[in-house]
C-alpha cells in the first residue's frame, strides 16, 4: 500500500467531484480549482486541466467562452447529458461502496462465527 492513502482515494473520485460541481451550474477552471483545492481534492490548478481535458474527450463536459468583466475571456465548463448519466451512476454506487468500506475498516471486535 502507498504511504499516501488519501492521494489514492482522491485520484479515484476527483473526476466525479468535478461532475458534481458542474451539475450545480457551469464554472470556469479557476473556480473549479479553488473549490477542489479548498476541499483538499487537488493539490494545484495544474492537476485540474488534464482532468478537464479527459472529461471533455469522453463527452462528459463541454466548454464555452464568455467575456469577463475583470479580464480576458473565460472558458466555462458545463455538464453534458452523458456527464449527468455518469454522475448518477457514481452516486448510485458510492453510498453502498462507502458503507462497505466503513464496515470493513471499523474499529472494534469482529464476530468470526
Amino acid at each position: 500500500m502507498t504511504p499516501d492513502v488519501g492521494a489514492q482515494m482522491r485520484k479515484g473520485v476527483v473526476e466525479y467531484c468535478v461532475l458534481g460541481l458542474l451539475a450545480r451550474g457551469p464554472m470556469y477552471g479557476w473556480e473549479l480549482a479553488e473549490r477542489l483545492s479548498t476541499e483538499g481534492m487537488i493539490a494545484s490548478i495544474g492537476t485540474l486541466y488534464p482532468l478537464l481535458s479527459r472529461l471533455r474527450q469522453s463527452g462528459w463536459v463541454r466548454t464555452f467562452e464568455q467575456p469577463s468583466a475583470s479580464g480576458p475571456v473565460r472558458r466555462y465548463y458545463e455538464l453534458t447529458a452523458g456527464g449527468q448519466t455518469q454522475l448518477e451512476r457514481f452516486r448510485a454506487s458510492w453510498a453502498p461502496f462507502a458503507r462497505s468500506v466503513a464496515a470493513l475498516t471499523a474499529e472494534g471486535k469482529h464476530d468470526r462465527s
